[in-house]
């Protein structure tokens, strides 16, 4: 087992940008990002590569934004996304990684996991959803199993992005004023709200255990969104190396030429009402 002393949790004030990032910064920069990102996917397509990302933090750390600025340029066809519910109760008489082994990817694919068989380690140990025996065998065998997936040819890169006490519960409060917002807060998102110092020590367990040299965890800053979002995309693209592979410039053909076909009536057709 390979131990190293745990992250902080709270992010160092120091490490802080005092630049203030406006928003047109940051569009501009999440614009150069997003081209990258697809110069990424092509070459993943190109080389046959097979990439898996975990997203892991504490509840309203900014996993989601971040996932979705990744994913909303790209081809679903070839990176897709990743979050599984609450296992079955068939899946729970599974070997523990089963269900996350059938959505790995195949040659030429990204797959993005919202949260991940790290699940585990964290909400179902503090909430109980495992028993101690069951939580001492996944720290173990965890590393074992992502070497597999390493001597698979499989690149492995794992997130976990840190939020401050104070951001999140101003966070889980935006949730709860915002109906557009409110289905992303749940009753277990309250209780984990509870358990913070739990939740804490779970998270510099499994940092003990699953922090390995050919599978480091990486710490996102994410209590400001919009700099963790770029911070990670950044360091994403900087994690495999990839050419430019832009095809050159492409010419309309021209419209094929009317040959005398007479359409239907366009009354004929049930439109949507023009509210707007």
């Amino acid at each position: 087992m390979h131990q190293q002393k745990p992250e902080a949790e709270t992010v160092v004030e120091a490490s802080k940008s005092s630049k203030v990032l406006t928003t047109k910064e940051y569009e501009k920069e999440l614009a150069k990002l997003q081209i990258e990102l697809v110069k990424l996917q092509e070459w993943v397509k190109f080389k046959g590569l097979k990439v898996v990302v975990l997203f892991e933090g504490r509840d309203a750390a900014g996993k989601g934004g971040t996932i979705k600025r990744i994913t909303e340029c790209l081809n679903p066809r070839i990176c897709r996304v990743v979050a599984l519910g609450v296992p079955t109760e068939k899946e729970k008489t599974q070997w523990y990684f089963q269900r996350y082994v059938s959505h790995l990817p195949a040659a030429g694919e990204i797959v993005l996991f919202d949260r991940s068989w790290y699940n585990r380690a964290g909400v179902e140990h503090v909430m109980g959803f495992c028993n101690e025996t069951e939580y001492q065998e996944f720290l173990h065998s965890c590393p074992e199993f992502e070497r597999l997936l390493l001597r698979a040819g499989i690149i492995l890169i794992k997130y976990w992005f840190s939020v401050s006490d104070e951001e999140q519960e101003r966070r889980f409060k935006d949730r709860i004023n915002d109906p557009t917002k409110r289905w992303k807060i749940s009753p277990m998102d309250l209780e984990s709200r509870k358990r913070w110092v739990e939740y804490s020590r779970a998270k510099d367990q499994m940092f003990l255990y699953t922090h390995l040299p050919e599978s480091p965890w990486w710490v996102v800053n994410s209590d400001n969104k919009e700099r963790a979002r770029l911070n990670c995309i950044h360091h994403l693209l900087s994690m495999i190396k990839y050419e430019d592979l832009t095809p050159p410039p492409l010419e309309l053909p021209p419209r094929q030429k009317d040959t005398g076909y007479v359409r239907p009536p366009i009354n004929s057709q049930m439109f949507v009402p023009e509210i707007y």
